[in-house]
This record gives C-alpha cells, sequence and structure tokens, in this order.
C-alpha cells in the first residue's frame, strides 16, 4: 500500500494512503455496442446514461438530502 505524508489544516502531519493505480493510457475505447444484443437494449443504455448525466433532477447516490 502506497502511503504519503500530508498536513492536516493545523499543521500536524498525518500519513494517507496514496494513489492506488497503475499509470498509463487505455489500450482500447470502451466497445459498448458490442455488448449490448439488440437496438432496445441500446436505447435503453443510452437513455439511462444520458439522464444521469443530463437529467435537472439527480437521483441515487448524486441527490442530496438536505439542499445547499
Amino acid at each position: 500500500m502506497n502511503m504519503e505524508k500530508k498536513k492536516k489544516f493545523d499543521g500536524t502531519e498525518v500519513e494517507v494512503v496514496g494513489a492506488d493505480y497503475e499509470e498509463g493510457i487505455p489500450e482500447g475505447s470502451y466497445q459498448w455496442r458490442s455488448k449490448m444484443r439488440n437496438r432496445e437494449e441500446m436505447l435503453k443504455f443510452i437513455k439511462t446514461s444520458g439522464r444521469y448525466f443530463y437529467d435537472p433532477e439527480p437521483f441515487g447516490s448524486e441527490k442530496r438530502k438536505n439542499p445547499a
């Protein structure tokens, strides 16, 4: 595990878990179309992913319990 030393707001040093990923670039793009069996599944995937990113009313883990 990669541990790094960081300073807190009060100036004391603490150890935190550092970056835990493999550096580099992806070898290829995500071929989401090949995972779908038919046109209806493709349309459903596009509609739900579009709703997640562009819907003015958030849902799921993105929804705030108390408004800002």
